[in-house]
């Protein structure tokens, strides 16, 4: 009995608080991943898994972590914890499925290995680019708070991670706001094939948690026991007094980063003291020597999880492939949303385009509880534009909720909203400033509808546009960013009525909408609004003008420069279609005006070089090019950044050129 138990003191167990019978359910949840692990590894030689992220060595920290929430409580794992999955106890067929690309896994063969979350299970995938995910942790976990729920949410992340700004952004955050979040590191020693010493200079990185305000902890991550017990005592506390807590669990990964990069760079020195430290073997001879367990009941268990797995192998090796439709991947991009239509009252008020705005929004928020208004200065101070003054005496600070200047986290924690039945808005204070929250948005609310078919309820407005002096930092009308990238929704109206439906649509829709207002617009638009809450369909162009002798397509701005020229030459029979939505983009309004025409001119305010007028002057070339009685011409703004000074603006805009380009095709 005694050399056994020599024998287990690489790890020191102290078990005293958990009855035998929870120890030995400890050991069959963490003996579960590691043999499913070993029978991943002769697969992936056998060429029946294309990949495989080895999670040998760490399944302490996956196990332990989850053992200690409650079933409804959300994790988000990374790649390298499928104790996380066992935990949860999903079916092992539909992970097997899952990393064969099969119909039973959780994303229709759209993203291999973890990449994938579920709602039955309470589990929320990562993406490749690692950092969003700690603020879509703060996203979930400030839902329950304002539910008053007590819940915590657990988030995980390895020590190459916590050099991303995303990591430092959502610590700030939930620090600030006291969210219940158990942010854990994994410090497995590399990220890929570079060492600690080569990523950061603090002696722990859990000593970063001072900086926040937040408490620490440095956890034994090969340790089942001291994972398990410690992190439950931190839960239980946290439910009752919510706050963020930051743990750095100290491991080794013993296999590649994944398993074509092999482990050549470690020192096997290092490999062969953490071999010593391995959390199954350790826990089975700790539990062997304490008489908890038996070398033959742990051969029985071992024997009992082997057949469960060679079961749901043969399950899912029998399952059909996937059969690739391309109608069905199409409509896969959005979240299906059939919107009730709510039609504008005849009672109507003269509105600007601000006010109007900011109508579509008070009555979003009155309509729908679960919203969340987020960003910088939106509350007290009423945002930079004042759209939201006066919403915090309706609506309180827990609602309209003013934000740190970190857009990536909060775009991610909007996201998090969204996974638990929330709606959010962001304010973007300019639209220029999207581009530090352009990770989430492109690679997170874009596609996590197609991935594992949850829809991302957010709208991301955007203050944008030029003609205001306000330079190369705050002018910027920059839709071709999120016009090209699949599963976002871009709305750009240009008249008030427009601008407070649209956003009502927006609001109302499950699907991520890029949402932009021209600041130049802001006070200078007036027009009749509707007074009730109202929707207008997105993607369907208006057309504002009806002629005969040529097409104007624009929208924003633009709009706004065309009937000014047309003013000056009531000559002119033109059809002027406002797109309003640029993603979806009505074509066949587009291809109506072309083809009754024959000749038409674009206009944009972004720069002219791969703008949404480029675009759709390829989509009439290729549809209507036998209706064309002149080239398409496009109007937009200077290949050169936004200038502040007044005659160096006028002349980068677009607006300069546009009536000499327009007597020009006509005269075509």
């Amino acid at each position: 009995m005694e050399s056994a138990l020599e024998e287990a003191q690489n790890i020191t167990y102290q078990a005293q608080q958990l009855a035998s019978e929870e120890q030995l359910m400890l050991y069959k949840k963490l003996l579960k991943p590691r043999l499913i692990e070993e029978k991943m590894l002769i697969l992936l030689r056998q060429g029946k898994i294309s990949k495989w992220f080895s999670g040998i060595g760490q399944e302490a920290i996956s196990v332990g972590v989850t053992a200690a929430l409650q079933e409804d409580e959300y994790v988000l794992p990374m790649h390298r914890n499928l104790g996380v999955f066992t935990t949860r106890n999903i079916p092992l067929y539909r992970l097997f499925a899952q990393w064969q690309g099969k119909p039973d896994g959780f994303t229709k063969g759209r993203d291999r290995s973890f990449h994938f979350g579920t709602q039955e299970y309470r589990i929320i995938g990562m993406i490749s680019h690692l950092g969003p995910q700690l603020g879509v942790a703060d996203g979930i976990a400030l839902a329950h708070k304002l539910r008053q729920e007590k819940k915590i949410t657990a988030v995980f992340t390895g020590e190459g991670g916590t050099s991303e700004g995303d990591f430092h952004e959502a610590l700030n955050v939930a620090s600030v706001w006291k969210l219940p979040v158990v942010f854990c590191i994994e410090n497995n020693g590399y990220g890929l094939s570079t060492p600690t010493n080569e990523q950061y200079a603090c002696e722990n990185l859990v000593d970063r948690a001072k900086g926040y305000g937040m408490e620490g902890h440095v956890i034994d991550g090969n340790n089942i026991i001291e994972v398990y017990t410690k992190v439950n005592k931190i839960a239980s506390d946290l439910r009752e007094n919510p706050r963020p807590v930051l743990i750095e669990f100290k491991t080794f990964r013993m296999r590649g980063h994944e398993e074509a990069s092999g482990t050549k760079y470690v020192p096997d020195s290092l490999m062969e003291e953490w071999a010593k430290k391995d959390p199954v073997e350790n826990f089975k001879k700790y539990l062997i020597a304490e008489g908890v367990l038996t070398e033959t009941e742990d051969e029985k268990l071992r024997k009992a999880l082997k057949n469960e797995i060679n079961t749901h192998l043969k399950k899912a090796d029998a399952l059909p492939q996937i059969a690739s439709d391309i109608e069905t991947e199409l409509n896969d991009v959005y979240a299906a949303y059939t919107p009730k239509e709510e039609a504008p009252s005849q009672h109507t008020k003269e509105l600007r385009f601000i006010d109007a705005i900011s109508d579509g929004l008070k009555q979003s928020m009155q309509n729908f509880p679960e919203l969340v208004i987020m960003g910088q200065d939106v509350a007290d101070y009423g945002g930079v534009f004042k759209i939201t003054e006066n919403f915090v005496e309706e609506f309180g600070k827990n609602r309209v909720r003013n934000t740190p200047i970190c857009e990536s986290v909060i775009v991610s924690a909007a996201m998090g909203l969204s996974i638990n039945k929330m709606k959010a808005v962001v304010e973007m204070q300019f639209a220029d400033f999207v581009s530090t929250g352009f990770n989430p948005i492109v690679n997170y609310l874009a596609k996590v509808h197609y991935r594992w078919n949850q829809n991302a309820d957010v709208v991301v407005r955007m203050p944008c546009g030029a003609g205001v002096g306000a330079g190369p930092f705050h002018s910027q009308t920059n839709e071709a960013w999120f016009t090209k990238t699949p599963g976002l929704k871009v709305v750009y109206p240009a008249f008030p009525v427009d601008a407070k439906g649209l956003l009502i649509s927006a609001i109302q829709d499950p699907n991520p909408v890029m949402f932009f207002e021209h600041k130049a617009l802001y006070r200078s638009i007036r027009q009749e609004v509707p007074t009730n809450y109202y929707n207008l369909p997105i993607g369907k162009a208006a057309l504002l003008k009806s002629g005969e002798q040529l097409s104007i397509i624009s929208f924003g701005a633009g709009i706004h420069w065309v009937l000014e020229v047309l003013e000056k030459y009531p000559e002119i029979k033109a059809d002027v279609l406002d797109l309003r939505s640029l993603q979806p983009l009505d074509t066949a309004a587009i291809y109506k005006t072309v083809k009754k025409t024959g000749k038409v001119l674009i206009v944009q305010e972004d720069t002219m070089f791969g703008g949404i007028a480029s675009e759709i002057s390829a989509l009439i070339s290729e549809n209507c090019f036998t209706h064309l009685d002149a080239p398409v011409c496009r109007v937009g703004s200077l290949d050169t950044p936004v200038p502040f000074e007044a005659s160096l603006e006028a002349d980068f805009l677009g607006k300069k050129r546009l009536e000499e380009t327009l007597l020009k095709l006509l005269a075509f």
